[in-house]
């Protein structure tokens, strides 16, 4: 999907290397309308580069950095070395997703009679609202056509996207698993033990993320935790972990938290 105007500094950009020369190398941007950038020698690899073919060619599609732009010279500064692996995947990965998405606000305009001029302004709208047109069919996808319909896209158009978000985007989900260890001195412990669980299954969570926590062997317990990636996985299970914890301190008790079923001393 074509932007309009210039990338923002900082910017993680697809390229397509376009020419190799002895300084640097001339890339036009997929994104930006082929706009054309430059990566200086210095920016194509941390350290001495001796032969700049060895690190970039022509017809090679990269994800650069974008150091300086100057819509007045027409010119963008890039840099292929500030960009590490997980960047370069993830970039790589968002832009074939609105490859996919460009070919749906097609079929969109299609099914809706949306003629060539009323389409760019819907594009328009959706960039201004989000961060790629993606991600407009992501939130139809989770939240229904009311969450795009506050943003001022046209009802009709709204429940199209929709429909082909559902239809074609599948949410994927991780697993983890932490433990707690939760004694209690008390006649009634094993009464502020369960309290201590339910207070770890009850944490404020999204609706997308699943708390699981079940009976190991005592003391221990298990949580488990289904989330749509590893960050929020992780912030979830530290906080159910946390909850169980801070309940069972509160009556006097003792809790532990293992990233991994660790062997009981």
């Amino acid at each position: 999907m074509e932007r309009k105007g210039w990338p923002e500094l900082d910017e993680l950009v697809v390229c397509s290397v376009q020419q190799v020369k002895d300084f640097g190398a001339f890339t036009s941007l997929d994104e930006y309308g082929g706009k054309e950038g430059l990566i200086h020698i210095s920016e194509v690899a941390t350290g001495w580069v001796k032969y700049i073919r060895d690190h970039v060619r022509e017809g090679q599609k990269i994800v650069c950095k974008v150091l300086d732009v100057n819509p007045s010279k027409h010119h963008i500064d890039l840099s292929l070395k500030d960009v590490n692996d997980h960047q370069r995947r993830e970039k790589i990965q968002d832009w074939k997703n609105e490859q996919k998405a460009e070919k749906w606000i097609n079929y969109v305009a299609e099914m809706n009679s949306i003629e060539p001029d009323e389409l760019d302004e819907l594009i328009d709208l959706i960039y201004d609202a989000f961060e790629s047109v993606y991600e407009v069919f992501e939130e139809g996808m989770q939240n229904g056509p009311d969450a795009l319909i506050e943003v001022g896209i046209d009802k009709e158009y709204a429940q199209t996207i929709c429909k082909l978000g559902s239809d074609n985007i599948k949410i994927p989900y991780v697993e983890i698993t932490g433990y707690i260890d939760l004694t209690c001195p008390l006649p009634d412990g094993v009464n502020y033990i369960n309290e201590s669980l339910k207070a770890a299954a009850k944490i404020k969570k999204d609706d997308d993320v699943k708390i699981d926590v079940s009976y190991v062997g005592a003391p221990r317990y298990r949580i488990h935790v289904i989330a749509p990636d590893y960050k929020i996985a992780e912030n979830v299970l530290k906080t159910s972990a946390n909850a169980a914890i801070l309940e069972i301190q509160n009556a006097k008790g003792i809790g532990t938290f293992f990233r991994h079923n660790e062997a009981k001393a």
